[in-house]
């Protein structure tokens, strides 16, 4: 039986009743990375049934610094799955097995910051048609919470997280599939959400083998996270961040993360990152950057884990 921390359930792994808010939002997240071969990426979906589309992103990087891209906004009338775009997420045993796919085009890039200009982007590289098909299980307690309606919280009143094991295959055009097999992080949340609505943050999740992962966030409003032992959940009081970015750029480069925790103990995470790729969400005039950094970290100068730095700004906020 999963361990859960918080007001969540493992029956919380399936869709909720479809909200009245116009940006009502239910979306799932699977981070995948497999040490052995510099490999990993991730997958979303995100259901805004009300506004008659999802959003779906997929990234693979692969070891040499190249990706895997696609976003597409396929039309959707209800809540009951997340299945649209090629993609498709099946809960197979709530809080434990949870199978995710993809099969469709993408677009692939020798240098993933092209997406910095996501229309010469899409013009100047070729498509391949890949395959992903991964099962997640859980190697973690569940973690997060359950907001009230009206709370105010325009993008995360329900969410929660999990570390999981991963495995499966990943098939490219022209290619022999190959297997995956690592570790990452998940997460789902539903209610309204706008991305600009979040304060800038930098999201740091990672995990070092099926019993110890970390999840920790850096924000405009404060910081907070957690360390995981099996089914510990240990929380994290302090966070002493210190990013290094690509020369002239936002871009994340490596990184230095010094926390304590609640129990006592202290470590010191240093990451670098091995593939990275800037996106950006727009709605009306205002643009929200995010980057996504896969990130190999070395827990206390020793042990060697993988995972993803994701570093969102939205103007105004001055974290750095």
């Amino acid at each position: 039986m999963v361990a859960i921390v918080g007001n969540i359930k493992p029956e919380d792994d399936y869709t909720h009743t479809l909200g009245p808010e116009k940006n009502f939002n239910e979306s799932v997240y699977f981070n995948f990375f497999d040490r052995d071969k510099d490999r990993g990426g991730f997958i979303r979906m995100g259901n805004r049934a009300n506004e008659g589309y999802a959003e779906m992103t997929v990234i693979v990087f692969n070891a040499d610094g190249s990706a895997f891209f696609n976003y597409k906004k396929p039309e959707i009338s209800h809540n009951d799955g997340w299945d649209a775009g090629g993609s498709r997420i099946e809960v197979v045993r709530p809080g434990e097995e949870i199978r995710t796919r993809y099969s469709g085009s993408a677009l692939f890039m020798a240098d993933p910051r092209d997406m910095k200009e996501p229309g010469k982007a899409f013009k100047s590289n070729p498509f391949k048609k890949i395959d992903l098909d991964l099962t997640h299980f859980g190697a973690g307690p569940m973690f997060g919470h359950v907001g009230e309606e009206g709370d105010g919280n325009d993008f995360a009143r329900a969410h929660y997280e999990q570390h999981m094991r991963v495995a499966g295959t990943l098939s490219i055009e022209g290619e022999s599939p190959v297997s995956i097999s690592g570790n990452g992080l998940r997460d789902h949340s539903w209610g309204p959400r706008y991305w600009q609505s979040a304060r800038s943050y930098r999201w740091i999740t990672g995990n070092f083998g099926d019993d110890l992962g970390m999840a920790m966030t850096v924000s405009a409003s404060g910081s907070g996270g957690m360390f995981h032992r099996g089914d510990d959940f240990i929380k994290i009081a302090e966070i002493d961040l210190e990013t290094v970015y690509e020369t002239g750029s936002t871009f994340q480069k490596s990184l230095t993360a010094k926390v304590k925790l609640e129990n006592g103990d202290s470590h010191v995470i240093e990451g670098r990152v091995k593939g990275f790729m800037p996106l950006r969400n727009r709605r009306s005039e205002e643009i929200t950057y995010i980057g996504e950094g896969m990130t190999e970290y070395v827990l206390d100068g020793d042990r060697v884990g993988f995972g993803l730095a994701e570093y969102l700004n939205n103007p105004g906020d001055d974290l750095d």
